[in-house]
């Protein structure tokens, strides 16, 4: 079963501002149909918690020094950008 979190729910459990969420992390590094869903082909959005939950570290250790000089820069798309 899958909890699904309006953008103002998701705000408060990441202490993220909605508004940021929206313009700058929704399809940047969370992603329709992986992250989020448009239910019923509407205009809401609703963001499933344990998929968010699973990656929410990946793209923080992706961008440590070590990482990015050994793997390379982390792409949106999860490929990796070797220079």
């Amino acid at each position: 079963m899958e909890t699904y979190l309006t953008t103002d729910e998701l705000a408060t459990r990441i202490h993220y501002d909605a508004r940021t969420i929206r313009t700058r992390l929704k399809d940047a590094v969370l992603l329709e149909g992986v992250h989020y869903i448009r239910p019923f082909g509407g205009r809401k959005l609703l963001f499933i918690w344990e998929a968010i939950q699973r990656d929410i570290g990946k793209f923080s250790a992706g961008r440590s020094p070590v990482v990015a000089r050994t793997a390379g820069i982390p792409m949106a798309n999860g490929a990796m950008s070797h220079g």
